[in-house]
């Protein structure tokens, strides 16, 4: 049995996901399954994912598609998992080579693991798809160039820096699912995604807060556990789940 299930959410996008996918093929920490947590993709994901041959075990949880409901998405693939340890990553954040094993260096009972991102422009994404560029074996010098030719919002989070992980402030601001570690037992304990939360935003939010209510504590990743995210448009946040995330608080 794996130790680590790390569940990557999709929808419609296998170019962006054949990165992501690729880039897990190097990582330094092995011992990992890969489940798909897919939103409603047409046939050409599937398809896609058929044909895939990976190092490592990989699966494929598919509901149809009735709109934005990534919550459901996850908490299916989440029932399939096998490992102990479940890492949230979106379909178009790509991870460097040494991400599953950084996550796997902070992972403690007790807390769950935020990390963040490094976003791309529209320009650079289309660049780094169409050519397959391999970002995730770039050293930060690379890095640095990207930065002063304005292909990414920042290279700070790059950085391999100390940083005070356990003593952060305990809220759920910042918390996202496109980089985030959960021990499954505690991942079980509050019952999973809420899936009343449909359309863009805040299930995520709602799943930290739930976390903390609980005694399970955050610890910040900053500056160990970056991911590289792809552009792409912005969706419009549901009011209606913004209204139950201020009941949940």
């Amino acid at each position: 049995m794996a130790k680590i299930s790390l569940i990557i959410t999709t929808y419609n996008r296998p170019d962006a996901l054949e990165l992501v996918l690729n880039s897990l093929v190097k990582q330094k920490f092995t011992d990992f399954e890969v489940i798909i947590a897919d939103d409603g993709s047409t046939a050409n994901t599937a398809k896609f994912i058929r044909q895939l041959s990976t190092p490592y075990l990989l699966k494929h949880v598919w509901q149809e598609d009735q709109g934005f409901r990534a919550a459901k998405a996850r908490n299916l693939a989440v029932m399939v998992a096998n490992g102990d340890y479940l890492i949230f990553l979106d379909g178009d954040c790509i991870p460097r080579f040494d991400f599953i094993a950084k996550h796997w260096q902070l992972a403690e009972l007790g807390y769950f693991v935020v990390g963040n991102r490094v976003l791309f422009t529209k320009k650079f994404t289309q660049q780094v798809i169409q050519s397959w560029i391999p970002v995730w074996t770039w050293p930060i010098s690379k890095w640095l160039s990207a930065y002063l030719k304005g292909n990414i919002n920042r290279c700070s989070p790059l950085l391999r820096l100390p940083f005070v992980r356990k003593h952060c402030r305990q809220t759920w601001k910042g918390v996202k699912t496109c980089n985030l570690g959960i021990w499954k037992k505690d991942f079980e304990q509050i019952n999973g995604f809420d899936e009343k939360f449909q359309g863009w935003g805040h299930e995520d939010a709602d799943l930290a807060i739930r976390l903390l209510q609980i005694g399970i504590r955050r610890k910040n990743g900053r500056f160990a556990v970056p991911v590289l995210h792809l552009w792409h448009n912005e969706e419009q946040l549901n009011l209606d789940n913004w209204q139950r995330l201020k009941q949940r608080l």
